[in-house]
């Protein structure tokens, strides 16, 4: 099969390799959808890729969702058979922890496999993966959504998860790229106060196409006095920091009202804080966010069934295995929205 890798220095490799064969406990999945994340970014650039360590070429891709073609020995579960429709939810564990039996699979002191990062992802021909990772992809749903619920939305849902949103709050989103896009639509469907921060008009139009209540460009304006504005000078009730910077981050906290609560899912931003007056005296709550639960991925999937949100909105550009090499080179730029490659 063929499976698309990052040797560094902003390339793509094709490769080919083995077709993967299950062993006990484990499913190979024929991929439909395999999403483009923007953490990526690290590794197809050559910097420090991640918080997993890689040997050899590594198949990339963790956003994977497919159909189960091969089914190993001792896979119990009826809902687990040919020709299920699945997403993944891209961790492996040890399998008995507290955090794997529960569905956190990437807080397991034992985890070994992030699937897209040290071990094979999704994209290539198939996958193999443990049963224990999929998760079913309800009918109503694409293949292309499935891959982004099994991660960038995916991760915008846990987020909301994380500090409660109802539709009584005002909810900042720091970042208009795809996830916090993701978060915005979220946001909107949950009846909340929607206000869109980013340094690019084109992401903030969308983030209005999408249902935000006002948009504000970090790059032009005094974030601070503009949402203190925009609240009555209460500041946001919730908020949502994507953006992985430290502009973002400090925008995020000095943004939040009193009794406010902050999720940070955004990466690689370091901030200096004055923790009696930002966080003490404000009473806030700071939550660190780090994609979802097996059972949040599910409840995401249904959520959009439910609601019958258009997430395919969220997707700018759809590419073939064959074009990965292109898809990353635009991608690099991070002048578009989500991205997906479909076989």
């Amino acid at each position: 099969m063929i499976g698309a890798t990052f040797p560094g220095d902003r390339t793509v490799r094709l490769l080919q390799f083995p077709d993967p064969t299950p062993g006990p406990g484990e499913v190979v999945l024929e991929m439909k959808a395999s999403g483009m994340c923007g953490s990526d970014l690290k590794a197809y650039r050559g910097l420090s890729s991640s918080i997993f360590a890689r040997s050899g070429p590594t198949i990339a891709g963790h956003e994977p969702c497919g159909i189960v073609v091969e089914v190993g020995p001792g896979v119990e579960s009826a809902a687990v058979k040919i020709g299920a429709r699945m997403m993944v939810h891209h961790y492996k564990g040890c399998g008995g922890c507290a955090e794997c039996l529960s569905g956190w699979t990437q807080l397991c002191g034992s985890m070994s496999e992030s699937y897209g990062n040290n071990a094979h992802g999704g994209h290539a021909t198939y996958i193999k993966v443990p049963a224990s990772t999929l998760v079913r992809l309800p009918d109503e749903l694409s293949y292309e959504v499935g891959a982004a619920i099994s991660c960038g939305t995916g991760t915008a849902w846990g987020a909301l998860k994380r500090i409660e949103l109802s539709g009584s709050d005002t909810l900042l989103v720091v970042g208009q790229g795809p996830v916090g896009l993701a978060v915005t639509q979220f946001g909107v469907a949950m009846g909340a106060r929607v206000i869109a921060l980013d340094i690019q008009d084109s992401r903030l139009e969308q983030a209005r196409a999408f249902g935000a209540d006002a948009a504000v460009n970090s790059s032009s304006q005094d974030v601070m006095e503009a949402v203190l504005a925009l609240t009555a000078g209460k500041g946001a009730a919730k908020v949502v920091e994507t953006s992985g910077t430290t502009a973002g981050t400090m925008d995020a906290i000095r943004c939040a009202g009193k009794w406010g609560q902050v999720a940070f899912v955004g990466m690689g931003a370091s901030a200096t804080l004055d923790i009696t007056r930002q966080i003490i005296i404000k009473q806030l709550t700071l939550k660190g966010s780090w994609t979802f639960s097996k059972s949040w991925q599910a409840d995401c999937a249904d959520f959009v069934v439910q609601r019958k949100l258009p997430v395919e909105r969220i997707f700018t550009h759809r590419w073939s295995l064959q074009q990965a090499d292109e898809a990353y080179r635009l991608f690099d730029t991070q002048t578009t929205g989500k991205a997906v490659i479909c076989m």
